[in-house]
């Protein structure tokens, strides 16, 4: 598993697709930060918060997540060597983990310069330092489990296909349901009186408490259990190229 991760790191880094991720989400986060005017940008708000690090980040990552994943098994399927792989003494679990992990610790190597947003804001802070430091990071925390969930999405989206464009709109679509789509149709009147069920299946309900600061251990279990459910569907898509 551990060769499968490297593996992908390095075609990551080597195609510069892990830089050009880690730009474009920085720009674009930077860009309704500082530069675009309106509530969301910090100097015009006058608070000393990063909220629109934590409402902007969703959604870009709602694209980059999917184009970064696109390729980990689309490629294999593609080029043939899918079937190389599956003859190697690796389970196929433990080759879905490996591609797994490699796509969340590039989203982590992502997140990693965002703490320059923290920091200027820190600094600009009137005090310095006048900044909720353990809501921020509890809002961190919550973005990188929405990451990661839109990762494990991501990779079963790629499984589905040897079409990278494919992969990629398959994954985005998926993120996109599990993130609004779940919820919007939990005000449907089909669904009245069990919409806060509903509603509680999708990642907004969930990412929207942690990005308070708040780490309940209900949110925690349902990334996990939602991460853990496509990444069972992703071995299962792999293993029946067996059947």
């Amino acid at each position: 598993m551990y060769a499968i991760l490297v593996k992908e790191l390095n075609s990551f880094f080597s195609s510069l697709s892990g830089l050009i991720a880690a730009i474009v989400f920085l720009v674009i986060n930077g860009l309704f930060i500082w530069v675009f005017p309106g509530e969301l940008n910090v100097l015009d708000s006058g608070y000393a918060n990063l909220d629109t690090l934590f409402i902007i980040a969703p959604w870009v990552f709602l694209f980059l997540v999917p184009a970064i994943a696109m390729r980990t098994f689309s490629e294999e399927k593609r080029t043939g060597t899918i079937e190389l792989l599956l003859t190697r003494p690796l389970s196929t679990i433990k080759l879905v983990l490996g591609k797994y992990f490699a796509v969340l610790a590039l989203v982590l190597i992502i997140l990693i310069p965002a703490l320059f947003f923290y920091l200027s804001v820190y600094l600009l802070g009137s005090p310095v330092g006048n900044i909720d430091t353990g809501g921020t990071w509890g809002s961190f925390i919550g973005l990188f489990f929405l990451a990661a969930a839109y990762g494990a999405i991501s990779v079963f989206a790629s499984s589905l296909s040897q079409n990278q464009v494919v992969s990629f709109i398959l994954g985005m679509v998926f993120c996109f349901l599990f993130y609004m789509g779940i919820e919007s149709m939990a005000t449907l009147p089909l669904f009245s009186g069990i919409e806060h069920i509903i509603v509680s299946l999708g990642i907004n309900e969930h990412y929207r408490s942690m990005s308070r600061g708040v780490i309940d251990t209900r949110d925690v279990l349902y990334f996990v259990g939602l991460a853990t459910f496509f990444i069972l569907l992703t071995r299962t898509a792999i293993q029946s190229r067996k059947w």
